[in-house]
């Protein structure tokens, strides 16, 4: 007859103990990243560097914020965004899994060894009063943060009161053996995807474990399942994001699950040691510790697995999931075989040049405020551009190194100058697609500006390469030349009006600098465009082109100078 009561004081220790340990998770992670500001973003940025970088930040971070989910969709994010490298990434997720074993050594030495009301009540009333304080502060993110560190504790304490004194009959069997091991991995997946939480999960089985409730065995299984189900997370993160993201993701669900194949392969091995470390540390066999032990050992044992498998694991990843966006970086036209002809080669140039420069003016399109496509997508096009142009400039070194005419090879420097004009047409365009509208603008100051915007996308349409009417057609360079003009009138007029508004005193003089660096930046772009589309007009027709005696190899020549070094 005590059983529905067991059953029923479990549950209700269960849920509220889960709940308390999950808000005090949600706030100690969210206090943490907000005390820290953009701070993280910059460890993310600047401590990637390498391989080993990227590992030791991953546990770092992890550590400091008690959340390798929060890390992992962060790191998809930064990779979203063009902000990480795939491989940077790749090393960060792989470091926050074994950085997440800080959280069962935390609630191992504090939550089983200490009284936990006894430090865990002041920490909440502390976090509070630091919270209430400072709200919208850096104290008052903190305070939530020492809110949520005792709030976690006191939920670890409700568990372990709901498991003391059960016993292993007030739950379904998790035995040691095989089929239990396998049933208890079962139950950590689909105890992480429930609660969206490895941690909530880790700490469910190490108060269960310590409670008595099951054996170490099932308590490791538990763990295998739960670094398998945390994937979850990283797969939705992923959803309608970049290539790169994808990629991110499939690489954290083959680590988690790779890794949880060749623990349950040396299961038991690893339990010996694991029991032969514990009494090492300890001197006796505490199941808690033996737990903590094998959750550390697991993710290290995952990280040394990837250290030979990282690079095989890389080349295969970025072999799929491919975007429209890394399709385009492709050259289309340039090819090894074609570069033995200097004449076709010249023609494969130019027609790589006209799409590089499509590509450019279709960023310089979408980076317009009516037509923003957001950072995300515009850092995409950035690296399809200057992809384009590292693969032109290679291209022009490997013709340079034929025989050639004077008349072909007096093109080579001249197509790398239209190239750099359209690398710095994205570059700059891709910057004022990244800035957010000026604070505090007067809507007189709007329709000044607006009117620049639009002439400019109205001269990116038309100086196209590859529209309809793209300079090199007839009529085409006037078109652009005519556009071009509309949009210096815009500009000037804007100008004027600015410098008017800001000397009146109707306008704060920051918006209108901000406003007047930001229309600068926009006709310098117009300008390298129309550079740009000047001088491929200019080239001569591939027909003139001289095919008699040649010369020596471009790289060569009289002028003693490289293309390579061409501006």
């Amino acid at each position: 007859m005590t059983a529905p009561v067991s059953y029923s004081t479990l549950f209700v220790s269960l849920l509220g103990g889960l709940g308390l340990f999950l808000l005090g998770m949600t706030m100690l992670s969210d206090g943490l990243k907000l005390a820290a500001g953009r701070a993280l973003e910059r460890m993310l940025e600047a401590w990637t560097r390498t391989w080993l970088h990227g590992l030791f930040t991953g546990v770092l971070l992890t550590a400091l914020v008690q959340s390798s989910t929060a890390m992992t969709v962060a790191a998809i994010g930064f990779v979203n965004a063009g902000l990480l490298s795939f491989t940077s990434a790749l090393w960060v997720v792989f470091g926050s899994n074994f950085g997440s074993t800080v959280t069962g050594w935390l609630v191992a030495w504090l939550g089983f060894k200490l009284k936990i009301d006894a430090f865990a009540l002041p920490f909440i009333g502390i976090g509070m009063a630091l919270k209430l304080t400072g709200e919208g502060s850096r104290r008052g993110a903190l305070g939530m943060a020492v809110a949520g560190f005792g709030l976690l504790f006191l939920g670890i304490d409700m568990l372990k009161q709901g498991f003391e004194g059960l016993g292993p009959q007030a739950l379904p069997s998790l035995s040691g053996d095989a089929a239990g091991v396998t049933l208890s991995v079962l139950v950590g997946v689909l105890l992480t995807i429930v609660l969206q939480a490895s941690s909530a999960t880790l700490a469910l089985a190490l108060t269960a474990v310590g409670g008595g409730m099951m054996p170490v065995e099932a308590g490791a299984g538990i763990v295998i399942g739960a670094n398998v189900g945390t994937t979850l997370t990283a797969i939705l993160a992923a959803i309608g994001a970049t290539s790169n993201a994808r990629r991110l993701a499939a690489a954290h669900v083959l680590f988690n699950v790779l890794t949880a194949v060749v623990a349950l392969a040396v299961f038991s091995p690893l339990l010996d040691l694991i029991h032969a470390l514990g009494v090492w540390l300890t001197g006796s066999g505490d199941a808690v510790m033996q737990l903590v032990l094998f959750h550390s050992l697991f993710n290290l044992l995952g990280v040394l697995l990837m250290l030979p498998l990282s690079a095989p694991l890389v080349r295969f990843l970025l072999a799929r999931f491919h975007s429209a966006d890394e399709d385009a970086a492709r050259p289309r036209y340039l090819d090894r075989n074609v570069a033995a002809v200097p004449v076709l080669a010249l023609q494969a140039l130019r027609h790589e040049l006209a799409r590089m420069g499509s590509l450019a003016f279709a960023l310089a399109r979408n980076a317009t405020p009516a037509h923003a496509q957001g950072d995300v997508r515009l850092a995409l096009q950035l690296g399809t551009v200057e992809h384009l142009q590292r693969a032109i400039g290679a291209f022009v070194s490997e013709v340079s190194r034929q025989q050639m005419h004077r008349d072909v090879s007096a093109q080579l420097p001249e197509l790398l100058r239209i190239a750099t004009h359209f690398d710095t047409l994205a570059r700059v365009m891709h910057h004022i697609g990244q800035q957010r509208p000026v604070p505090g603008t007067h809507p007189g100051i709007e329709s000044l500006v607006q009117p620049v915007f639009d002439a400019a996308r109205a001269f990116f349409e038309a100086a196209d390469p590859e529209s309809a009417n793209a300079p090199a057609q007839a009529g085409g360079p006037w078109l652009a030349l005519e556009a071009r003009d509309t949009f210096e009138d815009a500009y000037q007029i804007a100008k004027a009006g600015l410098l008017q508004a800001g000397a009146g005193g109707t306008v704060d003089v920051v918006a209108v600098y901000e406003h007047l660096a930001r229309l600068s930046d926009l006709r310098r772009a117009v300008g390298q465009g129309f550079k740009a589309v000047q001088r491929m007009a200019a080239l001569p027709e591939l027909s003139t082109l001289s095919h008699g005696a040649p010369t020596r190899p471009a790289a060569e020549s009289d002028s003693g100078r490289s293309v390579e070094s061409a501006e």
